[in-house]
């Protein structure tokens, strides 16, 4: 009788396994959410007025911030711009530079093809390495100057307005 009733209760545990997590039901009715016959109310006035503040402020603050993160979007891209158009202009003088460095090394070795003497060899390298060094020392300073420029203008930017201020920064 035991082999009977064993097997009854597997048939009913596999009917109520039908669960979508998996787990057995165990025959539990499955309820819908109760419905409620409430009276219609009226809301009082006051609590009305105070929603519809808060309704008002709420889009107000919403308006704000977006008027905030607008003008902070505005301020990083002419920030980004100002910095993109420095950076070009440093890299062209660099690559000016470079190529000013490079004819003056050709120069300096096609006059080495014309020297007769190690006297004549030592005034030429004398002479074109005060010329470098005195090159070196101007393109220096140009480069210093343009970084100096992109900077003091990226950070001349008015936070709160987006534009540049009327006075330098030093």
């Amino acid at each position: 009788m035991t082999e009977t009733t064993t097997g009854a209760n597997k048939a009913k545990t596999a009917k109520h396994s039908a669960s979508p997590f998996g787990m057995p039901d165990y025959g539990i009715p499955k309820l819908g959410m109760p419905k409620f016959d409430l009276p219609n109310m009226e809301m009082p006035e006051a609590f009305r007025e105070m929603a519809e503040k808060g309704v008002a402020q709420a889009k107000d603050n919403y308006e704000k911030i977006q008027a905030a993160a607008e003008e902070a979007t505005d301020l990083l891209k002419s920030t980004y711009a100002t910095a993109a158009k420095g950076t070009a202009d440093y890299n062209r003088k660099v690559i000016e530079i470079a190529g000013t460095n490079a004819h003056a090394a050709l120069d300096y070795a096609h006059e080495l093809l014309g020297v007769k003497s190690p006297s004549e060899f030592m005034e030429l390298s004398t002479a074109h390495a005060r010329k470098q060094f005195e090159a070196m020392a101007e393109q220096t300073k140009e480069l210093t100057e343009l970084a100096q420029k992109v900077t003091t203008e990226i950070a001349a930017k008015d936070w709160r307005h987006g534009d540049t201020k009327s006075h330098k920064i030093a």
